[in-house]
């Protein structure tokens, strides 16, 4: 049985895992479930995932009770919530706001993550959310904690959402980012970078891949009137905040859900990129790679790609592979833009 070692940490402490209607949130994709079945009373396990490669992976394993959404909506009241530390601090007081609807009465919360990961700030970071916060155990570098939640605010999603104005080449964008979405806070370097040297005078069918909180896709339809366009991203917080953005723009677009490019069954005229790198609290390169040596399949010919990305990072070559022409459009603050043409 393959566990991970944040899984290895829980299964140590099986007379935690004891529950009638437990939820499992983030969690990694290993064989947890398998061990929580074996020792659990439960009729059903339920599993929240807001990364979409993770419920993929569920809906494979576990078929059904795998929930993938921007927030977590059920009648069941769970007295065992089991999740991950995840990548953005502000997300772990948003996931348990969210979550505290759906607790019994005296439910047990038990948050896992590795060392590196900030789970070291718990009882900071959750001072104003729990009643008790216990520190479990510290294995194979990381630490669980067990924590119980003050009786919280009714939750809102539209409370969540951060808002910022943009002004980019004279165009004004609002952005709506809900936390844990990449450059929740403001314009991130590469993509100043990228919309420095983007394909003029688009038309026809539009990707922007890796959308984030829609940033590129809004740019792109209020400087491009002839073109429709789809935004694809693995998170669902990510597509929730892409679709608000272009509804406070008066724009319109399509959310693809995909692990890398297993939803894109499209051919467009353009694709456009600032592709993620990390993943968790890792840098991860493999995604991108994937995506990079596969996404020509669906480029019509003569259309373009075009990248942003650090430019210690060796994707040139990759392109050059699958298109006729690729090109440095830029290097500009440790970020260099790619154009490919088909």
């Amino acid at each position: 049985m393959f566990l991970t070692n944040l899984s290895q940490v829980l299964a140590r402490h099986d007379d935690l895992l004891i529950a009638s209607s437990p939820l499992l949130v983030n969690m990694p994709q290993d064989n947890f479930a398998d061990h929580l079945q074996q020792i659990s009373v439960a009729d059903e396990i339920t599993f929240y995932d807001t990364q979409y490669d993770a419920h993929l992976f569920r809906d494979i394993s576990v078929k059904n009770n795998a929930i993938f959404h921007c927030q977590y909506q059920s009648k069941t009241l769970h007295d065992l919530v089991i999740m991950t530390f995840p990548k953005s601090k502000k997300e772990l007081t948003f996931t348990l706001s969210m979550l505290s609807e759906n607790l019994s009465e005296n439910a047990r919360i038990l948050v896992v993550g590795e060392n590196k990961s900030g789970i070291k700030s718990m009882s900071k970071l959750t001072q104003d959310y729990h009643n008790t916060l216990d520190k479990i155990d510290t294995a194979r570098h990381c630490v669980l904690y067990e924590l119980t939640l003050k009786q919280l605010p009714t939750f809102n999603l539209e409370d969540w959402f951060q808002y910022y104005d943009l002004t980019i080449e004279g165009e004004q964008c609002v952005i709506a980012a809900l936390p844990g979405v990449f450059s929740q806070g403001g314009l991130d370097k590469g993509t100043k970078v990228l919309f420095e040297h983007l394909p003029k005078n688009l038309s026809g069918h539009v990707l922007d891949f890796g959308t984030g909180a829609g940033v590129i896709a809004t740019y792109l339809a209020k400087t491009n009137q002839h073109i429709t366009i789809d935004l694809a991203d693995v998170s669902a917080l990510a597509l929730a905040s892409a679709e608000k953005t272009l509804k406070i723009n008066k724009l319109s677009g399509n959310l693809i859900a995909t692990n890398s490019l297993s939803s894109i069954s499209e051919q467009y005229d353009h694709v456009v990129t600032n592709p993620p790198f990390h993943q968790g609290t890792k840098t991860h390169y493999a995604a991108t790679e994937s995506f990079l040596a596969g996404i020509h399949k669906h480029i019509k010919s003569h259309g373009t790609l075009t990248v942003v990305a650090n430019s210690f990072l060796k994707y040139q070559p990759i392109m050059a592979s699958y298109f006729k022409k690729v090109s440095t459009a830029a290097i500009k603050h440790g970020f260099a833009v790619y154009s490919a043409l088909k």
